[in-house]
């Protein structure tokens, strides 16, 4: 897909990942998803497999979800229709950003592969949302209820941080090998891709549910007085991060722009493997202006590893970058200034 800046290229691609994900890279809030003269906006598509899903948001109301012209209780329930996997020039916050990036990048990847993780963040985000109201609330208490009432958060939080960490960890184990072959590929050779998990938690011993959930539930009972004078709990998958290794060194500290960029590529190809291995059938490949700080080397290393195998779709202001037999078999569509329908 092919246009200059501003006419619309980003928006189509960034509606293809809000049907396969239910998120936007780039709108927080889904009133920024509603054009300003309108009271709402509808996203639809027809998968290969002849469903039709659609996303409807509406300002002061929400959004809703639809599958064959059904309404969908459950917005959940519309992953799966389409997978994708999608990269901007956003997505270099994943290396530079705050751990919270890398925690959401990871809670998308476990989702593919497991949509009902949903309603575990969800959870537990209510969960520590409502211990920390009783904190800011605890003078109305007595003692003893109120330990009572911690007592039953922490059993509740450390049952669904123990499958949160789980979930997580084993995730980062099968993306692991995945990630560090596409590094090492994109960048002819020249870097080897690490990814470490540090969890919230101390989570010692054999990766056993009563294990962790035991040791979890003691660690929130012990940090419970520092707690109570901080205001924040310091104990969970809340307190999680993933280091990016290239090379022996943090990728976040000492990594070039385009060892970046190449970086997330990897972590993105890893997971379209790994999601198209899960399924038997690869994902969408989102790419949105991604030859920006890329080598011509890379460029063309990046070229020849999605090839023939993934249905790909790409945004570029030119097409210089793109040569070739991979040019050759690719259908191009140039998207003019002025014009309101695309398709």
């Amino acid at each position: 897909m092919i246009g200059p800046n501003g006419v619309g290229k980003s928006n189509l691609l960034e509606a293809i990942e809000l049907l396969g994900s239910l998120r936007s890279h780039r709108c927080k809030s889904d009133q920024d998803l509603v054009f300003w003269n309108e009271n709402k906006a509808i996203v639809s598509a027809t998968t290969t497999h002849c469903e039709k899903i659609a996303l409807e948001f509406r300002k002061g109301i929400g959004r809703r979800a639809y599958r064959n012209g059904q309404y969908l209780p459950r917005q959940l329930d519309l992953l799966g229709s389409l997978r994708c996997v999608g990269f901007s020039a956003l997505d270099l916050t994943l290396v530079r950003g705050e751990p919270a990036l890398r925690r959401n990048w990871l809670d998308r990847v476990v989702q593919q592969l497991e949509p009902i993780y949903g309603d575990l963040i969800t959870r537990f985000s209510r969960l520590l949302r409502q211990r920390n109201q009783l904190w800011k609330h605890c003078k109305n208490f007595n003692k003893e209820d109120l330990n009572g009432l911690l007592n039953t958060f922490d059993e509740q939080m450390a049952l669904v941080s123990t499958r949160i960490h789980r979930r997580r960890s084993r995730a980062l184990k099968h993306l692991q090998p995945l990630a560090s072959a596409w590094q090492e590929r994109l960048s002819n050779g020249l870097e080897h891709l690490d990814l470490k998990y540090l969890a919230g938690s101390n989570l010692a011993g054999k990766e056993d549910e009563l294990t962790w959930r035991v040791s979890i539930e003691n660690q929130l009972l012990e940090q419970r007085s520092d707690e109570e004078k901080l205001g924040v709990c310091r104990v969970g998958p809340h307190r999680d991060e993933i280091i990016f290794i290239l090379n022996d060194v943090q990728a976040r500290k000492y990594a070039s722009a385009g060892q970046q960029r190449t970086l997330v590529l990897a972590l993105k190809l890893a997971e379209l493997e790994l999601v198209g291995e899960m399924y038997d059938e690869p994902p969408v490949l989102v790419l949105d202006d991604v030859f920006a700080e890329l080598d011509p080397t890379r460029q063309l290393l990046l070229l020849e590893a999605v090839g023939d195998n993934h249905q790909c779709l790409i945004s570029s202001t030119h097409l210089d970058a793109f040569e070739g037999n991979w040019r050759k078999g690719s259908q191009i569509f140039e998207l003019p200034l002025g014009k309101d329908e695309i398709f």
